[in-house]
C-alpha cells in the first residue's frame, strides 16, 4: 500500500488544520465515509469538512464562514 506507516521511502502527507476551517490535505485523496463509502479526489490539495455543514460533504463548501 502506497504511503503507509511501513512505506518509508514515501513522502508524509500533508495535513493542514485551521482554527475555524477545513483540514486541507494534499492530494489525491480517498476518504473513508462513517457507512464505509469511499470518495475520491484527484485534485493536488483537498479541503475536508470539520463542521459538518457542508452541502459537498466530506468536501468543504465554506458554510463554516460566518455570513454578514
Amino acid at each position: 500500500m502506497p504511503n503507509s506507516p511501513s512505506d518509508r521511502s514515501a513522502p508524509p502527507q500533508r495535513v493542514t488544520v485551521q482554527r475555524k476551517g477545513p483540514l486541507l490535505v494534499e492530494g489525491p485523496v480517498e476518504v473513508e465515509l462513517e457507512d464505509g463509502s469511499v470518495v475520491r479526489s484527484d485534485r493536488f490539495r483537498v479541503a475536508l469538512c470539520t463542521c459538518r455543514r457542508s452541502r459537498r460533504y466530506p468536501w468543504c463548501d465554506t458554510s463554516h464562514r460566518d455570513r454578514a
